[in-house]
C-alpha cells in the first residue's frame, strides 16, 4: 500500500473516532439532568430616560478654591470667588522693636480655565463678623459678613503675564518643575499695625489662641470686579506682613543691625474657608432630545430614570447577572481647546435619595447605591461596568414594580496607591468630593445610547 493511501485512511479513522467521542460527551451530565432543570441565559435592552437639572449648591469643603469668571458660548457661565480665615500657627511671632514695612495678600496658582491673557482685576475686603461654621455651601452669600464699602486692595491681572517662582519635585529618579504663579495684592499698612498692637498686649491679647484670634480677624473675601474670561483654580491664599527690627550687635563686627522678617497667615484645611459660586445655565435647561448636561462647579447634573418595572416580571423568576451601563459624552469640535472646557474626570452615579449627606459624610461609592466611572478620552465615555447589584439590592427591598432614579455628578476623586510583589500597582478611592474645578461635557441621550445592556439566567 503506497504511504498517501495509508495516510488518507488514517486520517478517516481518526475523525470517525473523534466524532464519536464528542457525540458521547455532549450527553454526560445532561443524561442525569431533567430537561427542564437545564439553565437557560437570555439577553435583553434596557433603554433608559434622562434630563438635565439645575443644581441650587453643593457642599465644597475645599482647600483649593477657584477665582474669576468664564462664559462659555455653550455651556453658559461661571463665577467664582472665596471667604476664608486664616490660621494662627504657634510659631508667627513679632520681634522685639517690630516696625511694619508692609503688607500684601498672596495668591498662588499653577493652573486656570480661559484665556491667560485678558486683564482682570480683583478686589480683598475685610471680613467683619464670623463666618458659619460647617456651611461649606456654595451658594453662601460672603458679602453678609463683609464690610463692601471699599476693598482693602485691589490688583488687575492676566493669567500668565504674573509673577511666578519654581519648585521641583522628586519621585524616584524622575523630577518635575512646575511654575507656581502668584498674584500680589498690596494691602494697608495699618493692618499689620493692628496685628502688631494686639501682639504687644500682655499675653498677646486675642493672638494668644485661634478662638480668640477668629473673633479679633474673621478673615478675607476675595473676588474679581471685572474680566470674563479666566477662572484660577488657587492653591494658596497668604496674608504677609512683612517689618523690620533692630537686632542688637547682630552683625559679625557686633554692631546693631537693621533686619527683615515677616509674619505669615495662611488659609488652611484647619479653618473656614467657602467657595461661592454663581451660574447661567438657561440654555442647558432648554428641552433638547439629542443630549443632557453636566457641569461643574454646582452647575447641573444629569439624572437617569431606570425604568425598573418593565423588566420587574422577568425579575420574579430570572437571576440578573449582568446589567453593563456605559454614558457617552459628545466631543465639542468648535470651540478652541486652549480654553474650552473639558469633560469632568469622574462622575458618581449615585441614587436620589442616598445623595443627601454623602459629600457631608465624606462617604465612598458602595456599588450598590453608588458607583463611580472615569473618563475614557479614547471612547469620550464613562464606563460604569456592571451595575446588576444595584438592580438586585432594589429588587430585594421592594415587593412591587418600581423605577430608580439616579444622579450623575461631576466629582474629584482621591486615590491611594499600593504596589503588589509582582510590581503591578492598584489604585482604590480613599475621599470623593464635589468637583470644584469647571468642567462641563454633553452626554448622549438618544436610545441605541442610552440603554442597560441585561443578562439573565434562569432554569
Amino acid at each position: 500500500m503506497k504511504f498517501h493511501t495509508l495516510y488518507k485512511l488514517l486520517s478517516i479513522t481518526l475523525v470517525i473516532i473523534f466524532t464519536s467521542c464528542v457525540d458521547t460527551l455532549d450527553k454526560i451530565g445532561f443524561s442525569i439532568q431533567p430537561e427542564n432543570d437545564r439553565v437557560q441565559v437570555g439577553t435583553d435592552t434596557l433603554t433608559l430616560s434622562s434630563r438635565t437639572i439645575q443644581v441650587d449648591s453643593v457642599f465644597s469643603r475645599t482647600k483649593y478654591p477657584i477665582l474669576g469668571e468664564y462664559v462659555d458660548p455653550v455651556f453658559g457661565s461661571i463665577r467664582s470667588d472665596y471667604v476664608g480665615e486664616f490660621y494662627l500657627s504657634e510659631n508667627q511671632v513679632f520681634k522685639d522693636g517690630a516696625v511694619i514695612d508692609s503688607v500684601r495678600l498672596t495668591i498662588s496658582y499653577t493652573s486656570l480655565i480661559g484665556d491667560s491673557l485678558s486683564p482682570m482685576k480683583l478686589a480683598v475686603y475685610k471680613v467683619i463678623e464670623a463666618l458659619p461654621k460647617n456651611h461649606n455651601y456654595t451658594n453662601f452669600d460672603p458679602r453678609t459678613k463683609v464690610d463692601m464699602s471699599a476693598p482693602l486692595g485691589t490688583k488687575t491681572f492676566t493669567g500668565k503675564n504674573n509673577t511666578y517662582r519654581t519648585e521641583t519635585y522628586y519621585s524616584g529618579t524622575t523630577s518635575q518643575t512646575i511654575k507656581i504663579y502668584e498674584i500680589l495684592t498690596d494691602l494697608p499698612k495699618s493692618l499689620g499695625q493692628l496685628f502688631l498692637d494686639e501682639f504687644k498686649k500682655p499675653d498677646h491679647g486675642k493672638l494668644k489662641n485661634t478662638e480668640t484670634f477668629r473673633e479679633f480677624f474673621p478673615g478675607l473675601y476675595v473676588t474679581t470686579e471685572f474680566g470674563s474670561s479666566t477662572i484660577l483654580n488657587v492653591n494658596l491664599t497668604s496674608l504677609n506682613i512683612f517689618y523690620s527690627y533692630l537686632d542688637p550687635k547682630g552683625s559679625s563686627t557686633k554692631t546693631d543691625t537693621i533686619r527683615t522678617a515677616e509674619y505669615r497667615l495662611n488659609i488652611s484645611p484647619e479653618v473656614t474657608q467657602i467657595n461661592h459660586i454663581e451660574n447661567k445655565n438657561e440654555q442647558l435647561l432648554e428641552a433638547n432630545d439629542n443630549v443632557t448636561f453636566v457641569k461643574s462647579p454646582a452647575g447641573v447634573n444629569t439624572e437617569i430614570t431606570f425604568p425598573i418595572s418593565e423588566i420587574y416580571a422577568d425579575l420574579a423568576n430570572r437571576s440578573l447577572n449582568q446589567a453593563r451601563f456605559t454614558v457617552y459624552a459628545i466631543p465639542e469640535v468648535y470651540q478652541d481647546e486652549k480654553v474650552k472646557l473639558s469633560p469632568p474626570d469622574h462622575l458618581l452615579l449615585i441614587n436620589k435619595d442616598s445623595l443627601n449627606g454623602f459629600f457631608e459624610n465624606r462617604k465612598l461609592h458602595d456599588n450598590v447605591t453608588s458607583f463611580y466611572a472615569s473618563f475614557d478620552p479614547n471612547t469620550y465615555s464613562y464606563n460604569f461596568g456592571n451595575i446588576a447589584a444595584m438592580i438586585n439590592y432594589y429588587k430585594r427591598q421592594k415587593s412591587e414594580p418600581f423605577d430608580l432614579t439616579y444622579y450623575l455628578i461631576p466629582v474629584d476623586i482621591t486615590f491611594s496607591t499600593t504596589s503588589s510583589y509582582n510590581y503591578s500597582s492598584t489604585s482604590t478611592p480613599t475621599a470623593i468630593y464635589n468637583q470644584m474645578k469647571p468642567s462641563a461635557a454633553m452626554l448622549e441621550r438618544a436610545p441605541e445610547k442610552l440603554k442597560l445592556d441585561i443578562i439573565y439566567s434562569s432554569f
